[in-house]
Formats: structure tokens, C-alpha cells, sequence
């Protein structure tokens, strides 16, 4: 696995530059942090995951001997710098806001401090892992909420960017209020619960669909759901009620069907209506077939009777917004600011702590955010937390349902207009007066460097 995981993992540039650190002796503690800097369009906040697998990585870094002598055989690296690798582990310490936190544009999700050539060198697979699966448990987030009460179920693996992308996919979707994934391995993994039917092979293998009802029910008797759109969808649920007895007589119950295709809300009325007719009041209806947050609201807003969606391509792709606008960026070193002041990408220099108020009634829902140097107290909950020391985690790594309840818990408490799929407002996030100062210090100095350049 070294090849996928391991130290070699990362762009080019961070060996480049880390050559330059060690050739200058440039040690001094940097900090950079990780955020992003605007959302995509009809996005109204993001959920922040990725955690847990930034904090493995930094735990684990090292580079192998075959990699050292890969690197070797490039001839870009002196043999000196090569050596230095062979020692290189992350001893920094790490801050950030837990897993399943809701957060806005420009506010910090993490903070490395470091020996800047540590602190430099892990830039990519942070960006990396924190942008991929916060993307996804933010876009999960919102299927949450287009379909409050009803069962979710990542089916997007076959067509995720590549193994580690569907099970990530797998991890940050039940992270965000999933009921589970159909990819076998995560379930492994992370413990997550695994669902899964047939496919509309499994019919055709068969000479006719009650074959092969009958005999997936005899295979799965503890998980008979039957697809019955592979020919006639309406035809198929009159065959489940047909073989419903038969299966009763022996113990076996129909806990449900699954449509894929066709118009979804016309076909479960018309399914709903044959099931119970024939007795099947307790079977459940589940969808799936290029859904999205968007047509789960959709189908819920006609009153389609489906109880749960299987949610893949578009989920596992964020197909209509996959990347975010993040960064990872040096805020201070050596004990100064640093602030970067490109245009159009500028940023606020320091170590920064974030400050969330909450109103008074029961919900208690989320007021506004202030974004802060790190000893700058404001009222409300401080959002960043320490979670590494000296390249040590500080506690142990946080069960995925703690940050699943966490998730849960900071959507429930949203402001109403950020429900919105379409959200138009924005969710009020100021800098406070210290962090203006701090910037303006930071001002003067570059404008000093340049001068005496």
C-alpha cells in the first residue's frame, strides 16, 4: 500500500521546497491553516470531516527505504537532503474543529504548528483528505435534510473516483446522517451498517422474476428486498404479493421492493396501492437511480410514499459542486504574521480561534460566528479544539458515531433559511477588531520587506 499511503503521496513541490528549508537551516515554527474560501453556489454552509484521517497520517509519516532510494534515482535531491528524510517524522501539534462541526467561509478547520519544513511538507494529503471528505459530508448533509426521517444509503462506490474515494465517500456520508453504504469494506472499516439487494442481472439469470424472487428470498431470508422494475414494475409488485404467502408459510417475511427506474413517485403509489391490497401493509418502498438531494426533495414534495433512497453517482461525485475553494496557508513564522495578500486570495494572518453564538429558545440555534486571534476571548462556544501534541494525538481517535451525532446535532440547529437547498442568505461570520490589528501588523511588515528589498 506504501504506493498509495505513503510519504511519496504528495506534489512535487513539497519536496522541492523542503530541500530549500534544510539547505538554509530553516527550522523555525510555522502555522498554517486549512479553510475555505467561499462556498459553492446554493451552498450555505459545510460539515467538516476528514479529521481522523489527517491526524492517522500525521501519526504514521515516514519515508521508506524504497522510497529514499527512489528519490535517489531521480538525481533532484542531494544525497545530504535524502539522508534528512530518512529521519523526518511529524512532531508538531494540531488544532482543529471536530468532526460533524457545520462551518462557514474563512474560518479555520484545522491548524498545523510545526517546524516549518514538517508543517510545509504535509500540505497536500491535508488538503487532500479534508477537502474530499468534507465535500462529500456536506453534500450528504443535505440529502439529511431534503429527506428528514427517511432511510439513506450510500450506493456510490462503482462509480466513486477510486477506491479510497468510495469508502471515504462511504465514512463521511454516515458521518453526516447516513443509515449506511452498500460498500462492503467501510462497513468493515469503520463499522458502519451495510445494506444491499439484487441487481436486475440476478432477474435475468432467471427464466421469470418469481424464480428468482423466490430463490434470492431462500438465499436472504433475514433481508428479502426484492427489485422489481426489471421488466414491469407494477407486474413485479403483483408477483411479490403472489409469493408473499408461500414465503410466510415458511418463516420468511417481504421486508420490502426497490424501484430504479421510470418515474419513481408515479410507480410507488401505484406499488404501494398492490402491496397492501395484497396484504403487504408492512413492506417499504425503496428508490434509488441517479438520485440527489434535489430529487429526494422533489419526490417527497409530490407525497411518493418511498420510505428510503439508495443515493450513489451524484453523492459520491458531489456531482454539482465537487470541489470546494480551500487552501491551506502559512499564517505565522518565527514568532511573526504572515499574510498573503494575492489578489483576490488574500488572507488573515495568526493563529485564529472561531466563536459560534447560539439564540435562547429550545433549539438554540445557531446566531453568528467571529473569527478571532487564537488568546482573543469572545462569548459564545470556542469551535477549535487541540487534538495533537508533539505528533501524539491527545486523546484517542473519536468514534465515527460520536461525530455522527455531532453532525446531527449542529444541522438540527441551522438557522431555518439555511434548510433552504437553494440557500440565498448568508450565514453571518465577522472578524473581530484583534484580527484586524493583527492584520494590519502583518501589513506593515511585508510593506517594511519590500521596501527593504
Amino acid at each position: 500500500m506504501s504506493s498509495i499511503t505513503g510519504a511519496l503521496l504528495t506534489d512535487l513541490y513539497m519536496l522541492t521546497m523542503l530541500q530549500g528549508y534544510f539547505q538554509q537551516r530553516m527550522e523555525d515554527t510555522a502555522v498554517y491553516e486549512f479553510f475555505v474560501r467561499d462556498l459553492p453556489p446554493g451552498r450555505g454552509f459545510l460539515v467538516a470531516a476528514g479529521l481522523e484521517q489527517v491526524l492517522e497520517y500525521l501519526e504514521t509519516l515516514h519515508f521508506t527505504d524504497e522510497e529514499l532510494t527512489w528519490l535517489t534515482g531521480t538525481k533532484r535531491f542531494t544525497p545530504e537532503f535524502v539522508d534528512y528524510l530518512a529521519s523526518l517524522r511529524f512532531a508538531g501539534d494540531v488544532h482543529a474543529m471536530p468532526e460533524g462541526t457545520v462551518f462557514f467561509p474563512n474560518e479555520p478547520i484545522l491548524r498545523v504548528t510545526a517546524p516549518i519544513p514538517q508543517a510545509q511538507f504535509v500540505e497536500t494529503r491535508i488538503i487532500n483528505l479534508l477537502h474530499f471528505e468534507t465535500v462529500l459530508a456536506s453534500k450528504a448533509a443535505r440529502c439529511v435534510l431534503a429527506a428528514p426521517g427517511k432511510l439513506l444509503v450510500d450506493f456510490g462506490l462503482r462509480r466513486a473516483h477510486g477506491a479510497e474515494a468510495g469508502l471515504l465517500a462511504a465514512r463521511a456520508s454516515y458521518l453526516a446522517g447516513f443509515a449506511g453504504t452498500a460498500t462492503v469494506l467501510a462497513g468493515k472499516l469503520y463499522d458502519i451498517p451495510i445494506f444491499g439487494s439484487m441487481a436486475h442481472s440476478f432477474i435475468q439469470a432467471h427464466d421469470n422474476e418469481l424464480a428468482a424472487f423466490e430463490h434470492f428470498a431462500h438465499a436472504q431470508p433475514d433481508n428479502v428486498l426484492l427489485l422489481i422494475d426489471t421488466y414491469d414494475t407494477e407486474v413485479g409488485a403483483q408477483t411479490v404479493v403472489e409469493l408473499a404467502p408461500r414465503l410466510k408459510a415458511l418463516g420468511i417475511a417481504i421486508k420490502g421492493v426497490r424501484l430504479d427506474s421510470g418515474d419513481l413517485a408515479s410507480h410507488a403509489r401505484k406499488v404501494r396501492k398492490i402491496l397492501d391490497a395484497g396484504g403487504l401493509t408492512e413492506a417499504r418502498i425503496f428508490s434509488s437511480g441517479n438520485l440527489d438531494e434535489y430529487t429526494l426533495r422533489e419526490l417527497l414534495d409530490k407525497g411518493a410514499p418511498i420510505d428510503g433512497f439508495g443515493v450513489g453517482t451524484r453523492l459520491d461525485t458531489s456531482a454539482d459542486a465537487p470541489y470546494l475553494d480551500c487552501a491551506y496557508k502559512l499564517v505565522e513564522y518565527a514568532g511573526h504574521p504572515r499574510r498573503k495578500l494575492s489578489e483576490g486570495k488574500a488572507t488573515l494572518p495568526g493563529r485564529k480561534q472561531v466563536y459560534r453564538s447560539y439564540g435562547t429558545d429550545s433549539v438554540k440555534r445557531m446566531q453568528a460566528d467571529v473569527i478571532t486571534v487564537e488568546h482573543d476571548t469572545q462569548s459564545g462556544e470556542a469551535l477549535i479544539r487541540p487534538v495533537m501534541q508533539g505528533g501524539q494525538r491527545i486523546h484517542a481517535p473519536e468514534p465515527l458515531v460520536r461525530s455522527r451525532e455531532r453532525a446531527a446535532d449542529q444541522l438540527s440547529r441551522l438557522p431555518s433559511d439555511l434548510y433552504d437547498l437553494d440557500a440565498k442568505s448568508a450565514y453571518p461570520v465577522s472578524v473581530s477588531h484583534a484580527l484586524e490589528q493583527l492584520a494590519r501588523r502583518a501589513d506593515k511588515e511585508v510593506r517594511a520587506a519590500l521596501i527593504s528589498n
